[in-house]
């Protein structure tokens, strides 16, 4: 087999009717990564996926830091989104009491920001946009929460285990 090459799609032999294709993603690596703090371009990655069959496409970005002008583009692409929900606010955990790091220092998009997530997530086409690898701290869990409103008034999920997503 050869190397994924970021942007050439490639398909798997289990589903061959998927397309998918990598996108490396400006982020943070793990705290428990030799390169935490300085990630090299490939170890955080998106995946753009199409079903050749319908033309659906779907967009899996957990660790979504800075969306880049290249991210952009597939973001725009995509009929669904699942996006990396991590933090409400960028200082939420030291907010909490439950940590020092800040969203951005994690490689995450907080949602609240004002160049956040929300507003980014308000701004693309896809039909549904739906948030993963939400932080137990965030707000949004509390389904009565003024947080969770706010995200429904978007047209924007809130992702749950067993979640099934039909395109």
């Amino acid at each position: 087999h050869h190397a994924i090459q970021p942007g050439e799609p490639f398909q798997v032999a289990v589903c061959p009717a998927l397309k998918f294709t990598a996108i490396p993603l400006l982020s943070n690596a793990p705290p428990y990564s030799h390169y935490r703090d300085r990630p090299l371009p490939g170890h955080n990655v998106a995946l753009f996926i199409e079903d050749t069959r319908s033309g659906h496409t779907l967009m899996y970005a957990p660790g979504l830091g800075e969306p880049d002008s290249e991210l952009l583009g597939w973001l725009q692409k995509a009929d669904c989104l699942l996006i990396d929900g991590t933090l409400w606010q960028d200082n939420e955990l030291a907010n909490t009491g439950v940590g020092l790091n800040t969203g951005k220092d994690m490689g995450h998009l907080a949602l609240a920001e004002e160049q956040g997530l929300i507003a980014l997530l308000a701004s693309l086409p896809a039909k549904r946009k739906i948030l993963i690898h939400i932080n137990n701290t965030n707000p949004i869990l509390d389904e009565a929460s003024a947080e969770r409103q706010a995200l429904t008034q978007y047209g924007i999920e809130v992702s749950w285990d067993g979640m099934r997503i039909d395109l």
